[in-house]
């Protein structure tokens, strides 16, 4: 049987117009390291994910960030996955892209920071995972944006994150909190979560 009037607790939005700007989404928060001519910049991103259960991992940019011409320009980029207690240094780090630039940049070369070996890769400090990634590819073409894909070339986990059993997931998180991004301009630490009921014998 057909339910009368199933949208009338819906406000219908303008797809002609950002939709994103009238309700709240969870994402994840990082940091975005890339090298440029003359050291190496840092940008928080949100619009992130895996791209599938293999090496490879992808990001929302556009053209109009330092970001999105220095990884054309060195093939490269690094992410750190912040905790709780970095919000601020993950804002510092997007201090240089804000219209005033009074010593933006004095500032956030403050931010704690590590490197690769050959130096060729900037972290975060004290991030939770870090990632180290080769450009695989980049779509243009999504109005002002792009989508920007790399293959994971290494990675690490701190050892207070690292997943070692299926027992005291709980109790892991708790201790050691995870960083929501909530979309926009929000964010919550992520102590408490349940198991997803999974149907039986199911397989990603």
């Amino acid at each position: 049987m057909q339910v009368k009037e199933p949208f009338k607790d819906f406000i219908s939005l303008d797809v002609k117009e950002s939709i994103w700007e009238h309700f709240y989404t969870v994402a994840p928060l990082v940091v975005v390291g890339t090298q440029e001519e003359n050291g190496f910049d840092l940008a928080p991103k949100h619009m992130v994910t895996p791209l599938g259960f293999s090496d490879y991992f992808g990001f929302v940019c556009t053209p109009r960030h330092k970001t999105y011409h220095n990884i054309k320009d060195h093939g490269r980029f690094s992410v750190s996955f912040v905790k709780p207690d970095q919000i601020l240094m993950s804002s510092l780090a997007a201090m240089p892209r804000c219209a005033v630039n009074d010593f933006s940049k004095e500032i956030s070369n403050e931010i704690p920071t590590i490197y690769n070996e050959e130096g060729t890769s900037i972290y975060l400090k004290d991030s939770y995972v870090i990632l180290d990634c080769l450009l695989f590819k980049i779509i243009d073409g999504f109005d002002d944006y792009s989508l920007i894909c790399g293959k994971i070339e290494s990675a690490w986990v701190d050892k207070d994150y690292r997943i070692v059993s299926d027992e005291g997931q709980q109790k892991q998180i708790y201790e050691h909190p995870l960083l929501a991004y909530i979309a926009q301009g929000r964010f919550a630490s992520i102590k408490k979560t349940w198991s997803y009921p999974y149907p039986k014998d199911f397989k990603r």
